[in-house]
């Protein structure tokens, strides 16, 4: 068993290890899907930036304002679908200041604030790599010797929980109470 369990350890070490270093990789193709999505929001809204430059002094939100307070309700929807794009770009902006940091804060705001339907998009055409920067390399064995030794703390709970089940099994002997007396022949 303990071979099985050095075997099993250092490849979860190394897949650790290989999977961690490929974060770094992620991150920048989700900044850049971001990046994208906040340029085409805000290329959706330049036509409107454009009448609210003629129409309410450069005032998008006056623009908005003013499509929702019309009595003609397709008005109003585009009103609503304006600020939708307006409230995305700021969202977008939001991501991508959060995202201008190192390495470590980058994941770390990512757990906290991360968009979850960008983050898939972006799973769905990720291509792995491993970055060979010092930071890229020290973030890898560090997330791949703290996966490991979960792995390890988790191989030695059950096996402590093993031990301690057997120990305090109730033990199968004779069930009759008897002093060994053998069981009755059958006929």
């Amino acid at each position: 068993m303990a071979v099985i369990r050095g075997v099993l350890d250092r490849i979860v070490l190394l897949c650790a290890v290989v999977v961690a270093g490929c974060v770094p990789s992620f991150i920048v193709q989700y900044r850049q899907r971001a990046g994208g999505r906040l340029d085409q929001v805000l290329a959706d809204l330049a036509p409107f930036q454009q009448i609210a430059d003629r129409e309410h002094g450069g005032n998008l939100a006056a623009l908005v304002q003013y499509h929702l307070h019309s009595t003609d309700p397709t008005f109003r929807g585009e009103g609503a679908a304006l600020q939708g794009m307006l409230d995305a770009a700021e969202r977008l902006r939001a991501l991508l200041h959060g995202l201008d940091t190192d390495l470590y804060h980058q994941c770390a705001y990512l757990l906290r604030h991360g968009d979850v339907a960008l983050a898939r998009s972006t799973w769905s055409i990720y291509e792995p790599g491993f970055t060979l920067t010092s930071q890229s390399l020290l973030f890898a064995l560090i997330v791949g010797v703290v996966l490991w030794l979960v792995f390890l703390g988790v191989w030695h709970g059950v096996a402590w929980g093993v031990r301690w089940r057997r120990r305090h099994a109730p033990r199968g002997g004779s069930h009759g109470g008897g002093s060994g007396a053998s069981a009755p022949r059958r006929a």
